[in-house]
This record gives structure tokens, C-alpha cells and sequence, in this order.
């Protein structure tokens, strides 16, 4: 409200973007199914060369032999126990929806970062691209940014006081359902499409290649033949139509086309939708440069004052009051820069 008042959210232009934060939860005291079976794996292999070196110290003189034989028989116990522990973790991760468990801080989840990972917590911005204040936050433990884009512009939307809402963010954000979803909100949103086609990694034709003509519903292929439509189907709760050519088996593009009888285009059918932001991005490339000039800058600043270490509290409770205390913190040092802080003390009075 106190932003509002000072119209420093003129531009209703956000980008949003999530980073990773350590919790205290050392990775060693987080366990996924797989972490679990490499560590029972591991105290197996363990205990089974102990044995062997039982065996080995048995035919060594008796006062040795006792002596060894007491120090391996102790690790074996040790690593017995270990192994209950973990009998112990397994029906707990059994139960956990996520299938994971984390033994210091409950709700903190392992997530993939460039670097080897981290267990933490999703810390996602709405950041104001004029004066980089942080318009919005919320802290998740879904490591995943692709459901978050609509639900940080909502909330974005609604601290600017504004009705309609332009977002940028990373092609980490691209879903079909969100996109969808922001242009039903009146939010415009810029997102670059992920790139996750086998044709295009081989080196055979895009997607984009196929010209698709919406009065007669058909794709034009680069060998100027037509893909009509065949049927539709739901996949993922998504309706797709399906189109392809019965000309692809001596057309002299096969090659680099498809490996297949012929090439099949799948469409959406809310594609138009996606098609569309498309287009506004080509116009404005601009965007992508605002989004990392804008979000990424105020996650470093927070980092830097957390240290090492991050967060210090527990649950998702503790850590989003923590991340609040934070936000509040670099947005009244941003206004201070701003405004001064003088201006700030007799907005905060008044």
C-alpha cells in the first residue's frame, strides 16, 4: 500500500523468476527412494567386507585376533543400526506424497541447481521492472517453476492495485495451461517456448517449419504438400488434433523430415493463444534483457545478506516469515535509494 501511495508501481510490467535457497537440512539427512537404496546398498557392501575381514583376522595370532575381531564386530553393530534407521525411513517415505523425507526441517525438498543441487526451498519474485522492487513473493517446495507463473502474476496484479498486468520470465515457465490460464486473467504474459523437440536436436525440420492455415484447418509442410486433419484426442488432458500427409513416402524431404511412414503435427487446440505471445516476443526482444536486468539482481542482494547458509529457521511456516523479513528489508532499502529517507518516514507517518 505504502508503494502504491509513492506511485512507485507506474508500470504494471513485472518479471517473475524462482531461485533455490539452502534449508537447514543437510543433504546427507534428505532421502529419496534412490538415495535410500544407494545408502542400504552401500552398508551391505560394508558390512559384508567386515565379514571378510573377520575371517582374515581369525587366522592371525589369538591376542591380535581378539582385538580386531572386537573393533570389526563394533562397526557391524553400528552399521546394523544404521540399516534399522533406515528400515525405519523407508515406511516413512513409503507414506510421503512426494516421496521424499527430510529429517531436520520437514518441508524442505531436494531440488536440481546447476551446480550438484540443494535441499530447500523454491523461493519465487514478482519484481517491479521500474524500480526493481520486489512486488511479490512466496516461498515453495516445489523445485519445479513450470505451474508458478499464473499464480505469482495474480498475486502481483493484485499488490499493484492494477487490472491488467504484463509478466516476463525464463522459458522455465512455459506450460500451455499457463499461458492459457494468464490470458484468460488478463495478464500478458512473455515466456520463450521451450525447445523439447527430436526432430529438431537431429536436425530435421521444427514444428515451425509446417505453415498452419486456420480457414482450411491444415498444415503446409516445407515440400508445399498439405497435412490435413485425421482426428483429435485428450493427452494430459490437453485436446490435441492431428494432421499428416499421404505424400511423404516419395516426397525428396523425407530425409529431413522424419524417419517415420510420415511426419505427424499435433495442434492444440488453444494454440492460437500460444501463437500469439510468440509473435509479441519477436516484436519486443527487449523483453528477455528486462527480465534478467530486473529479477535476478535482488536474489543475489538477499543471498549475499543471508550467507552461506541461507535460511535459519524450520518448516515452510518459520522460513516464509524469514523470506518476508528479508523481502521487507530490501524493499525499504531500495525506496530509501529511491526517495530518500526522510520522504519515506513521512509517507510511513502519514
Amino acid at each position: 500500500m505504502l508503494c502504491q501511495r509513492l506511485d512507485l508501481f507506474s508500470e504494471a510490467l513485472v518479471a517473475i523468476d524462482g531461485s533455490k535457497f539452502k534449508a537447514v537440512n543437510h543433504r546427507d539427512r534428505n532421502f529419496t527412494s534412490a538415495k535410500l537404496e544407494r545408502r542400504m546398498r552401500d552398508i551391505e557392501e560394508s558390512i559384508g567386507r567386515y565379514l571378510l575381514a573377520m575371517d582374515t583376522a581369525d587366522r592371525q595370532e589369538p591376542v591380535i585376533a581378539k582385538a580386531r575381531t572386537e573393533r570389526l564386530q563394533d562397526k557391524i553393530a553400528a552399521l546394523k543400526e544404521q540399516m534399522r534407521s533406515l528400515k525405519e525411513i523407508e515406511v516413512r517415505l513409503n507414506a510421503a506424497p512426494d516421496g521424499q523425507v527430510s529429517l531436520t526441517d520437514p518441508d524442505a525438498r531436494s531440488m536440481k541447481t546447476r551446480g550438484t543441487g540443494v535441499v530447500g526451498y523454491n523461493v519465487q519474485t514478482a519484481v517491479d521492472a521500474k524500480h526493481h522492487l520486489i512486488v511479490a513473493h512466496e516461498v515453495t517446495n516445489n523445485g519445479i517453476d513450470r505451474d508458478q507463473l499464473t499464480a505469482m502474476a495474480k498475486l502481483a496484479r493484485t499488490e499493484m492495485g492494477v487490472d491488467k498486468l504484463t509478466a516476463i520470465a525464463d522459458r522455465g515457465y512455459y506450460k500451455s495451461e499457463e499461458m492459457l490460464a494468464c490470458h484468460e486473467a488478463g495478464i500478458t504474459a512473455f515466456v520463450p517456448k521451450t525447445v523439447t523437440s527430436s526432430a529438431t536436436a537431429h536436425g530435421r525440420f521444427s514444428k515451425d517449419d509446417f505453415i498452419y492455415d486456420p480457414p482450411a484447418n491444415e498444415f503446409r509442410c516445407p515440400a508445399g504438400e498439405r497435412l490435413i486433419w485425421r482426428f483429435s484426442t485428450v493427452e494430459c488432458g490437453l485436446k490435441l488434433s492431428k494432421y499428416w500427409s499421404s505424400n511423404c513416402q516419395p516426397c525428396a524431404l523425407k530425409e529431413n523430415c522424419t524417419p517415420g511412414p510420415q511426419r505427424r503435427v499435433t495442434r492444440w487446440e488453444h494454440e492460437t493463444v500460444l501463437e500469439e505471445m510468440q509473435t509479441r516476443l519477436d516484436h519486443a526482444p527487449e523483453m528477455m534483457r528486462i527480465r534478467r536486468q530486473t529479477v535476478e539482481h535482488p536474489f543475489g542482494t538477499i543471498k549475499a545478506w543471508m550467507g552461506a547458509t541461507h535460511f535459519l529457521t524450520r518448516t515452510i511456516g518459520r522460513v516464509s516469515t524469514e523470506m518476508s523479513l528479508h523481502v521487507l528489508a530490501y524493499n525499504m532499502k531500495r525506496v530509501i535509494a529511491l526517495l530518500g529517507s526522510e520522504r519515506l518516514i513521512e509517507a510511513m507517518r502519514a
